[in-house]
């Protein structure tokens, strides 16, 4: 009995340390893991749009896009976010290059562009909350504000996201961890962008439309 049980260990032991052999790197583990994440986001922005679409002219005789939205403000989102899509990949750049100056600066100036498109967003949310557009008001309104404003808190978690990273960037300079998880930010921050141009398209464009 004690000689089967030792086999059995003996076996056992080689057959983990052959599975661990062939564990696949940390790094595509994370990549894999990390890329399932951001589709199931966009699985769940699809269902945000799709909802928006069939409720867009449920406006219970109340304001409509053409009344509400400022494509002047808008614009000025657009173009930050776009900005801070670009800064980002050049601080994905200053990463691979190891370049600390560079990355700070470029997450910096990433920061500043999110966190103008995001105050410019509030600044939309509080005009027309003040206009009586509250998301209550009608159907319309309360996909808008699930659609755009979950797209916000994104935006938001990502801003706390880069803090983060670049506090323990500085802490601990750039360990393999860390540029794996900024280079997680780069992917995020880019899928952010892309939603964002699907939103600004359906929701600002269409909405004024006639």
């Amino acid at each position: 009995m004690n000689a089967t049980a030792a086999t059995y260990a003996v076996d056992h032991g080689e057959l983990m340390r052959a599975i661990g052999e062939r564990n696949a790197p940390r790094r595509t583990v994370v990549a894999f893991g990390f890329w399932v994440f951001l589709l199931s986001d966009i699985v769940m922005f699809s269902a945000l749009f799709a909802s928006y679409a069939v409720l867009v002219h449920d406006n219970a005789n109340g304001p409509t896009g053409a009344q509400l939205f400022n494509q002047f403000n808008v614009a000025i989102e657009t173009a930050c976010l776009l900005a801070s899509s670009y800064t980002c990949g050049l601080m994905s750049l200053a990463i691979n290059a190891s370049r600390r100056g560079a990355t700070y600066l470029l997450s910096a100036l990433t920061f500043v562009l999110g966190a103008a498109f995001l105050v410019l967003e509030i600044s939309e949310f509080t005009s027309m909350i003040a206009r009586g557009a509250a998301p209550q008001r009608s159907a319309f309104l309360s996909a808008f504000f699930a659609l755009v404003g979950c797209h916000g808190l994104h935006v938001t978690a990502g801003l706390i996201w880069l803090v983060v990273m670049m506090a323990q960037v500085a802490v601990r300079g750039f360990t393999p961890s860390a540029g794996r998880r900024l280079l997680c930010f780069a992917l995020f921050w880019h899928a952010l962008d892309i939603i964002w141009v699907g939103l600004f398209s359906v929701v600002y464009l269409m909405g004024v439309s006639p």
